[in-house]
């Protein structure tokens, strides 16, 4: 037996997962709380001891790991304009697992210095003008960041006229500079894979540090990545397969946590209709947001916000006082679970409504806009509405009875030029091997893919309308 050990240091938990290769099956799973305040690897230890109590012990030949472990990286990205370069870097750093807290544009001012300073990044994305153009912003901008505090890592990914420039400028400060290829190399083109290599790079050399993970590192071989890039990868894998064994196609993904949502779509996302015409910035096949305001518990009155006490009270079929007071409750404990059928029911409200609204943002719009030749739709974004695959990861969908309703309900909560998905069969992550099986990826590729396909390759749910 060829077996390999898969770890997922998460913020709450660390999680394990053991696979046999040769068969290729899951041996089993566990977990144990994360104990990053003090000793992660003791967290570690009582995972495998849990492990080896349920399913034996084993000789691995690789442990590989990834992390999320104290939220992961927090990223603030700087760009030109709002709509251009710092939606371009933007989506660079959620495609390589970070967490954007904050995004600038135009010239730096001291007031946003000691902004970033008060955010304490663990990455700053610096971009800005397309090769050729406009050198002026980023190098301001390089200036300003060396009065930045703290020691955090700037990458340099914009204008390739200025980099050497503001390479200068930033070397002798306390920030390592890392040099990746321009995000937007020119108008209306992203280039996004360069800078999350780089990225990721950095969260191998200096986060891991950082996080204390590295007293676990005798345990294992390697923490190869943060694990949002882990899902990502294991996605990538499942919608499109291999050179021998096709995927399952176009898919969109929901990772329904406790703080944040994330959403994640493996499709083209182009225009449906010959009539609609695409505006901004081309969308990325493979596509990861991050909501910050929306989750289950640490952020459960930023979906009440987002949505309003009517929305939950009509999808619970509860009165708005109470609907406010257990949000409340679950603001001030985060680890409270519902303990009855009246907590049940605005927990799996909050749910949709998180859903909805995360896939909302996610997805394009499609508006109407008149012209001297009549109407004429435009397409912002991603058109996701012809996607009919959905996987659901995350405690309040994975441990509930009602996914299919939740979902459901959603999707009934999506506006009429919202380019949402109408019609969806659902898969629940409900081992937690995402991540596992991402990381897989990078080891043997074929037995991830068989695996997943086994896991999400066949319709667990009819279809949700």
């Amino acid at each position: 037996m060829r077996a390999v050990l898969l770890i997922d240091f998460g913020s709450t938990y660390t999680k394990l997962t053991a696979v046999d290769l040769d068969a290729p099956r899951v041996l089993g799973h566990a977990q144990a709380f994360t104990t990053a305040s003090t000793d992660i690897s003791i967290g570690l230890q009582n995972a495998m001891a849990a492990l080896e109590a349920s399913c034996g012990v084993y000789e691995y030949e690789a442990r590989l790991a990834c992390s999320s472990a104290a939220g992961g990286l927090n990223m603030v990205a700087c760009g030109l304009v709002p709509t251009l370069t710092s939606n371009a870097a933007k989506l660079a750093a959620f495609g390589a697992g970070a967490k954007v807290i904050k995004t600038f544009a135009y010239q730096l001012t001291l007031g946003d210095i000691e902004d970033i300073n008060k955010i304490k990044p663990d990455i700053l994305l610096l971009s800005g003008g397309i090769d050729g153009g406009n050198s002026e912003v980023i190098i301001h901008n390089a200036g300003m960041l060396k009065q930045a505090k703290g020691d955090f890592p700037i990458v340099l990914a914009g204008n390739r006229s200025a980099q050497d420039e503001c390479a200068s400028l930033l070397k002798g400060s306390s920030h390592p500079v890392y040099l990746a290829d321009n995000v937007m190399p020119e108008m209306n083109k992203l280039n996004i894979e360069p800078v999350a290599k780089v990225i990721r790079e950095i969260f191998l050399k200096r986060i891991i540090l950082a996080k204390g993970l590295n007293k676990a590192t005798s345990m294992v071989d390697g923490i190869l990545m943060p694990t949002p890039s882990a899902v990502l990868d294991a996605l990538t894998l499942l919608s499109k397969g291999d050179k021998k064994t096709p995927g399952v196609g176009e898919l969109v993904a929901v990772d329904l946590g406790g703080a944040t949502t994330d959403v994640y779509s493996i499709a083209k996302g182009h225009p449906t209709n010959p009539t609609t015409v695409l505006r901004g910035l081309p969308e990325p096949f493979v596509k990861r947001t991050v909501e910050g305001d929306l989750g289950m518990r640490y952020n459960a009155i930023g979906i009440k916000e987002a949505v309003g006490e009517e929305v939950l009270s009509q999808l619970s079929g509860l009165p708005a006082d109470a609907i406010s007071e257990t949000v409340q409750a679950y603001h001030e404990n985060p680890a409270k679970l519902p303990e009855d059928e009246q907590e049940i029911a605005i927990d799996r409200a909050l749910a949709s409504a998180a859903i909805a609204t995360a896939l909302a943002r996610h997805a394009g719009i499609l508006e109407q806009v008149y012209t001297p030749v009549g109407p004429i739709y435009q397409q912002t974004g991603k058109d996701l509405t012809q996607v009919e695959r959905l996987v659901v990861t995350g405690g309040a969908l994975i441990y509930s009875k009602s996914i299919d309703q939740i979902i459901a309900d959603a999707l009934g909560l999506q506006e009429p030029f919202a380019l949402t998905p109408k019609q969806l069969h659902v898969s629940a992550d409900k081992n937690y091997v995402l991540s596992a099986l991402g990381l897989l990826a990078g080891y043997e590729q074929s037995t991830a893919l068989n695996l997943l396909l086994e896991f999400f390759g066949r319709e667990e749910a009819n279809a949700v309308v």
